[in-house]
Protein backbone atom coordinates (compact mmCIF):
# COMPACT_ATOMS: atom_id res chain seq x y z
CA UNK A 1 0.00 0.00 0.00
CA UNK A 2 1.46 3.58 -1.11
CA UNK A 3 1.92 6.20 1.63
CA UNK A 4 -0.41 8.24 2.48
CA UNK A 5 0.52 12.17 3.07
CA UNK A 6 -1.04 15.63 2.74
CA UNK A 7 -0.25 18.04 -0.22
CA UNK A 8 1.95 20.58 1.02
CA UNK A 9 -0.38 23.68 -0.86
CA UNK A 10 -3.96 22.40 -0.18
CA UNK A 11 -3.71 19.92 2.73
CA UNK A 12 -5.71 17.42 0.38
CA UNK A 13 -4.64 13.55 1.22
CA UNK A 14 -2.92 11.70 -1.43
CA UNK A 15 -1.41 8.90 -1.95
CA UNK A 16 2.43 8.23 -3.11
CA UNK A 17 1.39 6.66 -6.37
CA UNK A 18 1.40 6.67 -9.91
CA UNK A 19 -2.18 8.26 -9.59
CA UNK A 20 -0.66 11.90 -8.37
CA UNK A 21 1.93 12.33 -11.23
CA UNK A 22 2.80 16.06 -9.77
CA UNK A 23 3.51 14.35 -5.97
CA UNK A 24 3.79 15.47 -3.19
CA UNK A 25 1.34 17.96 -4.40
CA UNK A 26 -1.83 16.94 -5.28
CA UNK A 27 -2.09 18.88 -9.00
CA UNK A 28 -0.36 20.94 -11.13
CA UNK A 29 -1.95 24.13 -9.63
CA UNK A 30 -0.70 22.88 -6.54
CA UNK A 31 2.95 22.48 -7.72
CA UNK A 32 2.65 25.91 -9.26
CA UNK A 33 1.14 28.04 -6.40
CA UNK A 34 4.18 26.69 -4.37
CA UNK A 35 6.78 27.57 -7.03
CA UNK A 36 5.36 31.04 -7.11
CA UNK A 37 6.02 30.71 -3.18
CA UNK A 38 9.18 30.42 -3.65
CA UNK A 39 9.89 32.89 -6.78
CA UNK A 40 8.03 35.74 -5.28
CA UNK A 41 10.42 34.79 -1.87
CA UNK A 42 7.38 34.01 0.53
CA UNK A 43 9.40 30.71 1.11
CA UNK A 44 12.73 30.49 2.01
CA UNK A 45 15.24 28.60 3.65
CA UNK A 46 16.31 30.37 6.62
CA UNK A 47 19.80 31.71 6.82
CA UNK A 48 22.03 35.26 6.49
CA UNK A 49 21.24 37.15 4.27
CA UNK A 50 23.98 37.29 1.47
CA UNK A 51 25.61 40.37 0.20
CA UNK A 52 24.62 41.74 -3.34
CA UNK A 53 27.86 41.89 -4.59
CA UNK A 54 28.87 37.96 -3.63
CA UNK A 55 25.34 36.76 -5.40
CA UNK A 56 25.87 38.92 -9.03
CA UNK A 57 27.86 36.89 -11.50
CA UNK A 58 31.27 38.67 -12.98
CA UNK A 59 31.38 40.97 -15.93
CA UNK A 60 31.84 39.21 -19.18
CA UNK A 61 34.93 41.50 -19.50
CA UNK A 62 35.77 41.17 -15.84
CA UNK A 63 38.49 38.68 -14.72
CA UNK A 64 37.94 36.36 -12.00
CA UNK A 65 39.05 36.61 -8.61
CA UNK A 66 41.97 34.40 -6.53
Amino acid sequence: MAPRLLCPTCRREIQWSEQFPFRPFCSERCRLIDLGAWLSERHAIPGEVADAAEQAPPAADEAPRR
